[in-house]
């Protein structure tokens, strides 16, 4: 299983905001423990949604803008895009069947 695609505050716009394809971003840190359990569930499904969402991570201790741009708080937290917009937010750990169930609703 491929790593996923770490993205930064410089090509953030570029690769969510300007994606052609629906996309969720996965803020989270090196020493997060919540954030290291669902990183197996975060990569399974970018692998089962690949070409049709767009699943990429952001380190939180690296980036600082995009962070504070959109209010994080607390980590992991997941936000999800379509058409540039957020549609709908998780904060914490949840099951990858409830994120899987948001990833539907952005198909």
């Amino acid at each position: 299983m491929a790593d996923l695609l770490q993205i930064t505050d410089s090509n953030f716009d570029e690769e969510i905001i300007n994606s052609d394809i629906p996309s969720m971003v996965d803020f989270w840190a090196e020493w997060c423990g919540p954030c290291k359990m669902l990183g197996p569930a975060v990569k399974e499904l970018a692998e089962e949604y690949k070409g049709k969402i767009k699943i990429v991570q952001m380190d939180v201790d690296k980036n600082r803008q995009i962070p504070a741009k959109f209010g994080i708080r607390s980590i992991p937290t997941l936000i999800f895009f379509k058409g540039g917009e957020v549609t709908d937010t998780i904060v914490g750990a949840y099951p990858k069947s409830h994120i899987d169930e948001v990833l539907k609703k952005l198909l």
